[in-house]
């Protein structure tokens, strides 16, 4: 049966990286590049201001320390390593300023860009972008040089342009990340729809296998049982029973090679000599068949089509599953059934109406003879199976003897299926 399945949600962002105090190398790395690039630097006296970096010299190696500890948290403490890089580079640029404190500081912007919270690298590159404009028009408006423009520059290169470097990389990496999820995602759809077309076609084999095979196996366990209950001079009574227990087999052994023939046929094609779908009309030799032999002491069987001689013809998955729950119906009552009158009924109400398919059987009294052949369930849900493709209902109990007495209670089993004849209807 058909079943709708949910559609793959949106892919969500790039999940951030676990947080974690413990450094991680690419932090580490820098950290100590620009240690190490800061020392050389203040040991030949290269500072960005010579005039204030050189009053106070080894002063500047403490933001400079400072902005290399950021580096360590660089991916597991933003927004806070970032916070405090804004500090130390502060007070790097009053005392002069190092040029590995400004490196260091330009990384620790790309990395709170990359790897902070969704909200931090949102805000961030428009931040960076409103402090360039701010400062380079402040110093502008202040010293009225255009010099000053080379200050707003050097903001922007330290701020704006990781920031937006970052800002393309994490989109980047969302994308593939969205990517990555989408095809798991059909992956798994299609991994489902797999699995649902196997089990749709084993419970499909299953319900051929048994509609084919099984009724006439449960036939000839039927008529070989009632063969051995009979009296060695019963001669007659023997013979129809071998003879109803061959043509069993030879049906059975027909279809059975009929579906081996369709399940190794690697083109899915149906073979070159189909077996013909049984219609309605077969009733009256299904009926035939379940009269003769010794396999239904007792039992009568009779046939009744309350659709008149005018009845349109039905679509022929429809005349298939009302073939098919009369014939299992049929087969459980002569499993199953107490001596009586086996009615198969026919009928629409309308013409415009679904079929209606009612078969009853004398109800077998609690602790009577033991059932004539097992049963597993299998047919009823295989019935149920065919009439609910078709948009139809089934029902199967026991219900009130209407139409003829019963000996039993005034009880019978009774199989009703209801059809619907409009091809529209058809699941």
């Amino acid at each position: 049966m058909p079943m709708s399945l949910p559609l793959p949600r949106r892919p969500s962002p790039l999940p951030l990286p676990p947080r974690s105090l413990r450094p991680h190398r690419d932090g580490v790395l820098i950290a100590l590049a620009g240690m190490a690039g800061g020392l050389v630097l203040l040991l030949f006296g290269l500072y960005n201001d010579p005039e204030r970096g050189g009053s106070y010299g080894a002063w500047l190696l403490i933001p400079l320390t400072v902005m290399c500890l950021t580096a360590l948290g660089r991916r597991s403490m933003q927004p806070w390593a970032l916070l405090v890089a804004v500090a130390a580079l502060a007070a790097d640029l009053a005392m002069g300023s190092l040029l590995a404190t400004v490196v260091v500081f330009t990384d620790v912007v790309y990395a709170a860009v990359l790897y902070g919270p969704s909200r931090t690298s949102r805000a961030l590159l428009p931040a960076s972008v409103a402090v360039t404009v701010a400062v380079t028009l402040g110093l502008l408006a202040v010293f009225r040089s255009p010099a000053t423009l080379l200050l707003g520059a050097f903001c922007a290169a330290i701020t704006v342009v990781p920031a937006w470097t970052a800002v393309i990389i994490r989109d980047h990496r969302n994308a593939a990340a969205a990517e990555r999820l989408r095809a798991e995602q059909t992956a798994l759809l299609a991994e489902m729809d797999r699995v649902q077309a196997v089990n749709a076609e084993r419970a499909r084999m299953a319900r051929e296998l048994h509609d084919l095979v099984a009724n006439h196996l449960s036939a000839i366990a039927i008529h070989s049982t009632a063969a051995l209950s009979l009296e060695p001079r019963d001669e007659t009574a023997t013979r129809e029973s071998l003879g109803v227990i061959r043509e069993n087999s030879v049906q059975g052994l027909a279809e059975m090679r009929r579906l081996i023939g369709l399940l190794r046929d690697a083109s899915g094609e149906a073979s070159a000599e189909p077996a013909a779908s049984p219609r309605l009309a077969a009733l009256d030799a299904l009926l035939d068949r379940a009269r003769s032999g010794a396999g239904n002491p007792g039992l009568t069987f009779a046939l009744r089509d309350e659709r008149g001689a005018d009845a349109v013809p039905l679509p022929a998955p429809v005349e298939l599953a009302a073939y098919r729950v009369v014939q299992e119906s049929v087969t459980n009552a002569l499993k199953h059934s107490a001596p009586g009158t086996v009615t198969v009924e026919l009928a629409r109400a309308r013409t415009p109406g679904p079929l209606t398919v009612r078969v009853t059987s004398p109800l077998r009294e609690r602790g009577g003879a033991a059932p004539r052949a097992p049963g597993s369930g299998a047919g009823l849900l295989g019935m149920r199976e065919r009439v609910e493709l078709l948009g139809g209902a089934l029902s199967a109990g026991p219900a009130e003897a209407h139409a003829e007495p019963s000996p039993h209670n005034g009880t019978v089993w009774e199989v009703r299926a209801e059809l619907p004849v409009e091809e529209g209807s058809f699941r």
